[in-house]
């Protein structure tokens, strides 16, 4: 039996039903570069030519402001060991709390911004900002990734080739964290679910001459 979901008040988050999403460490820093870190579960791929990513944030957040400012930021790749951390970062506020100090993480210099990044991570993206408009009651920063990094140990790669789509984060080696909504919190599963789709009986170019 299914129950209607909608987004009012009085209901459901009609959101949850598109989680778990991967929980990220955005990392931005005031224009005297001190550094200030912030839980988001809104990031999203948006572009393969350039290197483009999207994440959602209130304009009512601290890290809002930062980057609204310095026109920069660093996308951090969590394991579920830092669920801790991710959960402090979405609690409180930088205009309130060191949280690099508070949660004992390290900032280390961008390699290619003037913001942090997140060393306890796997990974991490650093990113321009080359486009912001108002989506609804969140502000959408999309983002040049102009750097990136990961730690190879976790990286599934194939030794011959070393090329995509061989290279993702092998599950028997690390938890990525996926935030399931709220305080909750889950990870990848170890097994791989790999179909084998078969090739199509007509190529793509075909079909379209046999429509004309």
């Amino acid at each position: 039996m299914k129950i209607e979901v909608n987004n009012k008040n009085t209901g459901p988050n009609w959101y949850f039903l598109l989680h778990p999403t991967k929980a990220v460490l955005v990392s931005s820093a005031n224009v005297e570069e001190k550094p200030n870190v912030m839980a988001v579960g809104w990031s999203t791929p948006v572009s393969h030519k350039p290197w483009m990513l999207a994440i959602a944030v209130h304009p009512s957040r601290y890290t809002h402001k930062l980057i609204d400012e310095t026109r920069e930021f660093t996308v951090n790749i969590p394991t579920t060991e830092l669920a801790y951390q991710m959960q402090y970062c979405g609690e409180y506020s930088g205009r309130d709390v060191d949280k690099f100090k508070e949660l004992n993480l390290t900032a280390k210099p961008g390699k290619k911004v003037k913001c942090s990044y997140v060393d306890e991570c796997i990974a991490f993206l650093e990113c321009k900002v080359v486009q912001q408009f108002k989506t609804g009651d969140h502000t959408t920063f999309i983002g040049k990734i102009i750097h990136a990094e990961a730690e190879e140990d976790f990286i599934k790669i194939n030794p011959d080739t070393r090329t995509i789509p061989d290279r993702y984060f092998d599950p028997e080696k690390c938890n990525i964290l996926l935030h399931l909504g709220g305080d909750a919190y889950i990870t990848t599963s170890k097994e791989l679910i790999k179909p084998e789709v078969p090739p199509p009986s007509v190529s793509w170019k075909e079909q379209q001459l046999t429509k004309k």
